[in-house]
């Protein structure tokens, strides 16, 4: 037996014509629609990318114990599983993620694997003097990331070149090398459709449209504040790297054509999460609530073993059953420790794989589904305590600092860690996902998740989905205080927040009482949310010992926003307009 997966990164499940999208050219997604299961209630477990990918290995959340990071020791890793019982493991990628701070115990576990150089900010060719770049898109420039795009940028010009072509060229040399030999899994990894939206003219022909604006092919992750005109382009630029990786999906579907795979082959076609294009006045994913756009993925299985094509499933599924679904394919024993299931029983006759799925990312909202409502439980005002629990101290893209390892603890191991005691370090979420409350959504009657419920029957019930899912996971205790809620006990009254009006505000900061007008409790949360890790405790001390020397004991956001001018970093400025947007402008 074999198996394919073909992963992409930030696919949008709403942009697919097989899911409803009536104007994006994907005429092989259409056809793989036809050749295998489409499952229609697919949802991530941890975000974003790498903790998609430790998911992924290990058929386990992750989200509630760390941030973005490696593979930990303890962990059980599908590659490594099917490697160890014989199963030939081959990885080919164009995620430069693998290969930073945060992302470099995965490849490895694989029997091989070959990176393709280029994709996004990869720090690949050198140049010391600046790019050429156009006028309209200078401003976008200012990160060293962006920079480095247009360095990696002059060496794509022909489409061979390009990493997602390398990927999908290597993909199908190890299907031509090895398709007559047995057991064996090939993922085939590409970035695309992740932005940057870069493409070749081809494809971007495929959506005609009078546009004279700025070049804009990069959203920032925050609010849309471009014109409808530019919006709708850069959904257009989307569209058309959505409908590259529709032509480099079509060339696995040709060879597995031209070689009979059908016959033996499992196929998995899939993403890590989604990405907002403008809808809810959103771009990107992680500092809003994780709408649908982002949490509902798209998903298709061919398994040869029972040959049903064509045809969808309703059942609760998630990224977590991917380790367990290939584990089970090739008789590997799946681990104890893995919380996802084989997906076999849901592909033959659509078999109930679970009653609520859990997802969300590291401090914050934290989001349990049934397949017909969302629940995003929201944190207390300062979203604390929160914690990551690691012995791999590693971020994105850098190591963690001495000063945060200073105050770290070695805590009892938890059920997934085999014994293992783990470091316990502070941690900082990227915003305060308190400025959004907890959110209810029915998505049958909402299915834009545009009109929050107010249930306090179906609240309960939905609490009860959450706190069984962390408990089976495991979850920290803090995690429970984070988000207010009983660690053991009954759910009461006082859990409820669906209905709250988070006017209910501390009546002092440090030793100065204080009373909330308007919007200013909102406003001095998300901005404490925003700040980094070293600059936060700082920055409390600054605003307290502001508000003592204005004497002020009232605050609204006006008062809130005046005292930030005098303490507030200027390289925080990028943050401090984001909330304050956000909490004044949707009228939080």
């Amino acid at each position: 037996m074999k198996a394919i997966m073909v992963m992409f990164d930030s696919l949008n499940r709403h942009m697919l014509p097989p899911y409803g999208c009536d104007f994006v050219h994907a005429p092989n997604f259409e056809r793989l629609a036809e050749k295998a299961i489409q499952f229609n209630r697919s949802y991530v477990g941890s975000m974003p990318c790498m903790p998609a990918r430790r998911e992924l290995h290990t058929g386990r959340y992750n989200f509630l114990h760390r941030s973005w990071g490696p593979l930990e020791p303890f962990d059980e890793s599908m590659p490594e599983l099917l490697k160890k019982a014989g199963v030939y493991t081959h990885l080919v990628t164009d995620h430069q993620h693998y290969f930073e701070d945060g992302g470099g115990t995965y490849h490895t576990r694989y029997n091989s694997w070959e990176f393709m150089r280029g994709q996004e900010g990869d720090t690949w060719k050198g140049q010391v003097e600046n790019p050429t770049i156009p006028e309209t898109a200078k401003a976008q420039t200012g990160m060293p990331m962006w920079r480095q795009d247009w360095v990696n940028r002059q060496h794509l010009i022909r489409e061979e070149d390009m990493p997602q072509a390398k990927t999908f060229a290597a993909g199908l040399e190890f299907i031509d090398t090895n398709h007559r030999a047995n057991n064996w899994f090939l993922q085939i990894e590409t970035f695309d459709p992740h932005e940057p939206f870069f493409t070749q003219q081809k494809y971007k022909d495929l959506y005609p449209h009078d546009y004279v604006g700025k070049h804009f092919d990069w959203p920032d992750y925050s609010f849309v504040t471009q014109n409808p005109e530019e919006v709708q382009h850069c959904r257009y630029e989307y569209a058309a790297l959505v409908s590259m990786c529709d032509h480099y999906l079509g060339t696995v579907l040709d060879k597995m054509d031209a070689l009979n795979l059908w016959d033996d082959t499992l196929l998995i076609v899939n993403t890590d999460h989604g990405f907002l294009l403008g809808e809810k006045d959103w771009w990107a994913k992680m500092v809003q609530p994780m709408y649908n756009e982002v949490a509902h993925t798209p998903l298709f299985i061919w398994d040869p073993r029972c040959k049903l094509a064509g045809e969808t499933r309703e059942a609760l599924v998630q990224t977590i059953d991917l380790a367990p679904t290939l584990l089970e394919f090739f008789d590997v024993p799946i681990p104890e420790t893995m919380e996802g299931v084989s997906l076999r029983d849901s592909i033959q006759h659509d078999a109930l794989t679970r009653e609520a799925g859990l997802f969300g990312q590291h401090g914050s909202h934290v989001n349990v589904t049934d397949g017909r409502y969302v629940y995003m439980r929201g944190p207390t005002p300062k979203n604390e305590p929160l914690f990551d629990y690691t012995l791999m101290p590693t971020r994105m893209r850098q190591r963690f600092t001495p000063e945060e390892l200073q105050g770290i603890e070695l805590v009892a191991p938890f059920a997934f860690s085999k014994d293992c005691s783990t470091l316990k370090a502070e941690a900082k979420a990227m915003i305060n996902p308190y400025i959004y409350g907890t959110l209810l959504f029915d998505l049958e009657a909402d299915p834009q998740q545009e009109n929050p419920l107010q249930d306090e029957v179906l609240e309960r019930k939905m609490i009860g989905h959450l706190l069984a899912l962390m408990k089976k996971n495991d979850a920290p205790a803090e995690q429970y205080e984070r988000l207010g809620l009983p660690l053991s006990g009954d759910v009461d009254a006082s859990h409820l927040r669906c209905s709250e009006k988070r006017a209910a505000a501390p009546d002092q900061i440090g030793q100065t009482p204080v009373v909330w007008q308007g919007k200013g409790k909102s406003l001095y949360y998300g901005f404490l949310g925003a700040m980094p890790v070293g600059v936060k405790r700082q920055f409390e001390l600054g605003f307290e010992q502001a508000l003592n020397t204005s004497k002020k004991q009232e605050l609204n956001q006006d008062d809130v926003l005046e005292l930030f001018q005098t303490i507030i970093p200027k390289e925080n400025y990028g943050m401090v307009n984001f909330v304050s947007h956000f909490v004044l402008a949707k009228g939080l």
